[in-house]
């Protein structure tokens, strides 16, 4: 997942949405441990799909252009692929769920780290999109290192603890971007609109 750090200039609206899907997966995954894998593709695929679509759609409507905005547009594309092939591949076994969910946390991962050397210059703590990214790669290496037929509840623990991790760090950057007022405070904002400045 691309950390906030990324977004700067995305509507801290859009930051939010997206850190409440990452904290309701978190927490589905880490309160139902005995999860079956049908169960857990559905969950990783909507997570997945919906992370996939705000972060798109921040990328289409920040207004910036450049490596960053190509950043977020494949990462957007890569989290509804994901989502995608869970949902149309609903009996996917637990070693190609492994596969898909790996690759979607070394890709955004090394997205991430990519973001936070480009972005050196244009924010004063990047070392939070360093963090993240490090953590999605260490989450892929962890998932191809598990044998799904004996590690399916240390897959659905590192999943749920990863998306709780994201969504704090999401959460404390749209309330960050709220109390600058870096978007200004549009009353009439919804899904697929931007504010104000």
């Amino acid at each position: 997942m691309i950390s906030p750090y990324v977004l700067q200039g995305t509507d801290w609206r859009w930051i939010a949405v997206r850190a409440v899907a990452a904290f309701i997966f978190g927490v589905l995954a880490l309160v139902v441990p005995g999860i079956t894998v049908f169960a857990l593709v559905l969950l990783f695929g909507a997570y997945a799909l919906v992370d996939g679509v705000f972060l798109l759609v921040a990328a289409i409507t920040s207004g910036r252009r450049g490596w960053n905005t190509v950043a977020w547009v494949l990462a957007g594309l890569l989290g509804i692929a994901a989502g995608i092939v869970t949902f149309v591949w609903p009996t996917i076994t637990a070693l190609a769920l492994l596969y898909v969910i790996a690759a979607w946390a070394l890709v955004t991962g090394v997205f991430e780290i990519a973001a936070a050397i480009s972005l050196r210059r244009e924010v004063s703590h990047e070392w939070p999109l360093v963090l993240s990214g490090l953590l999605s790669i260490v989450l892929g290496v962890v998932l191809l290192a598990v044998h799904p037929a004996e590690g399916i509840l240390a897959i659905v623990w590192a999943l749920g603890l990863y998306a709780l991790f994201t969504s704090g760090v999401l959460a404390a950057h749209a309330w960050q971007l709220r109390k600058r007022g870096s978007q200004g405070a549009s009353s009439s904002w919804a899904p697929g609109t931007a504010s104000s400045s």
